[in-house]
């Protein structure tokens, strides 16, 4: 493939002041720069059998619990990065309030946070993270984590422009903010755009739900959001071809098993060997051994939390129910057991 670089942009619609749900309905109509990193398989919070059935409009059977406060701040710390970006830079930063699509590969479109423009006249894109401390590593020695690396590729794709920039502030000082540039790479865009028409052509279009493949917990995550269809009390028949699979999770988890059982072992010795300390620390938190030319640091501190006991619950069920419904809520989660049985 050739890459045609002598393009505009589509503008798909107007986004401001356009609502949620509106917009939501906007982004089945292609696939945008947070999808990209799903489709190429890089991403740690979905798969593409997710995105596939984002893209066809169907609901969750049991929607996961987002952490609305985190996604909340990130949303409304967005200006702060931008204009964090632009004091440090001193590049003219705007706001993207357009969708746009690519004109030669229509299922590509792009929901950009910023643009900036360098005094030299230089325009890219620029993608506005937030984070705790806990990223900081993920981005030394100047990299950016793959999957927004992706994200800000699939942008230069659509907007057809040469450099972007991700910045993110993971902290509440000046100091405690990375940006770093990454420069478009045409080969390693065509490889995406095929990715990407391959997902849009042969899944969504063809309403073809894509193979159940990628990391263990978010398949199981995945099937809990989007359920098959099945009598509960039916007992499914499966093909003799899935014993050696059966037989191999068997295998493992004995020898979970055994490790697991080591561990036990091992935590007991710990226990055993670290009890004379909790026994000579008393009430103590805190304690310190020299020995060697080493300095030892104990600390031995109590944590609290606070719950109600099973019996407890049980209790306010019967004699307040109106408290109990109003405050416990109910979750699902499903164990897997194969056992094997001698014919």
């Amino acid at each position: 493939m050739s890459l045609d670089l002598q393009y505009e942009p589509e503008v798909v619609v107007d986004i401001t002041g356009l609502s949620n749900e509106d917009w939501l309905e906007y982004r089945k109509s292609g696939i945008g720069g947070s999808d990209a990193g799903i489709i190429l398989g890089v991403s740690a919070y979905k798969l593409t059998r997710d995105v596939y059935f984002e893209k066809i409009g169907r609901t969750p059977d049991m929607p996961e619990d987002e952490n609305w406060v985190t996604l909340e701040v990130g949303k409304r710390l967005e200006d702060l990065v931008a204009e964090i970006f632009a004091k440090k830079t001193g590049f003219r930063v705007w706001k993207e309030k357009r969708m746009l699509r690519h004109p030669l590969y229509p299922y590509m479109i792009a929901d950009i946070d910023y643009m900036y423009e360098t005094s030299s006249g230089e325009i890219g894109i620029l993608e506005c993270k937030t984070g705790s401390h806990y990223v900081k590593d993920k981005w030394d020695s100047g990299a950016v984590p793959y999957t927004y690396e992706v994200q800000c590729r699939h942008y230069m794709a659509v907007r057809n422009v040469f450099a972007s920039y991700a910045a993110c502030l993971h902290g509440n000082t000046e100091n405690d903010f990375i940006y770093q540039k990454i420069e478009r790479d045409l080969d390693f865009e065509e490889n995406l755009i095929e990715q990407e028409g391959m997902f849009w052509y042969d899944y969504v279009e063809k309403q073809q739900e894509p193979p159940l493949t990628g990391d263990g917990d978010l398949m199981l995550r995945s099937l809990k959001r989007y359920q098959a269809e099945r009598n509960q009390q039916e007992e499914l028949l499966f093909d003799d071809k899935y014993g050696d699979v059966l037989e191999k999770i068997i295998e493992i988890k004995s020898e979970k098993s055994a490790l697991d059982k080591t561990g036990r072992e091992l935590e007991g010795k710990i226990k055993t060997m670290y009890a004379q300390f909790a026994a000579m620390l008393g009430s103590g938190t805190k304690g310190k051994c020299v020995a060697d030319g080493c300095e030892y640091l104990i600390t031995y501190k109590p944590s609290y939390r606070t719950l109600i006991p099973k019996e407890a619950m049980e209790r306010m069920k019967l004699n307040d129910k109106e408290m109990f419904d109003k405050y416990a809520s109910v979750s699902e989660s499903r164990t897997f057991q194969v056992k094997k049985v001698l014919k």
